[in-house]
């Protein structure tokens, strides 16, 4: 941290506004399926790329709009706490609220391949592909990065 400014170091600046920037996007995309299948060409597509199960279970509007509203504030948790973003509340909460998104988001990806790899958690053959080459090792990444700012944000 710079003495200074009372900023976060220029190396945890950086790693804060690429992972909001990406959690941000994140949230975007949740928001659109909230209407759309984008960028799949339908719900059927939807439902066994990025759910992993049937059309009938894809979820409802309201969940995706959830996501999409978790993840921004997950956004929002590391941008302040790296200092890209203005910072509201108690800095023990922005500590917290970081650090709790970075657990979150590694156990995801840690956890994720095992139960669906496994067949603990039936998905479809492609969800389960996916999930190993993007989805898994993205969350292992943005947590990483929530971390470095859990652990030296402001």
């Amino acid at each position: 941290m710079t003495a200074a400014a009372g900023r976060p170091a220029g190396p945890v600046r950086a790693v804060g506004a690429v992972t909001a920037g990406a959690l941000a996007a994140v949230a975007g995309l949740h928001a659109v399926w909230s209407r759309s299948p984008w960028p799949l060409a339908d719900r059927a597509d939807f439902a066994d790329a990025v759910v992993g199960v049937g059309v009938e279970r894809v979820p409802t509007p309201a969940m995706c709009l959830g996501v999409a509203g978790a993840l921004g504030a997950a956004a929002g948790l590391v941008g302040a706490r790296a200092g890209v973003l203005p910072a509201a509340g108690p800095r023990v909460l922005r500590t917290a609220g970081a650090a709790g998104v970075a657990g979150v988001l590694l156990a995801r990806g840690s956890i994720g391949p095992v139960l669906y790899g496994r067949g603990r958690i039936v998905r479809t053959e492609r969800f389960v592909r996916l999930d190993r080459r993007y989805y898994a090792p993205l969350c292992l990444v943005l947590g990483a990065g929530a971390a470095v700012v859990a652990a030296g944000g402001r």
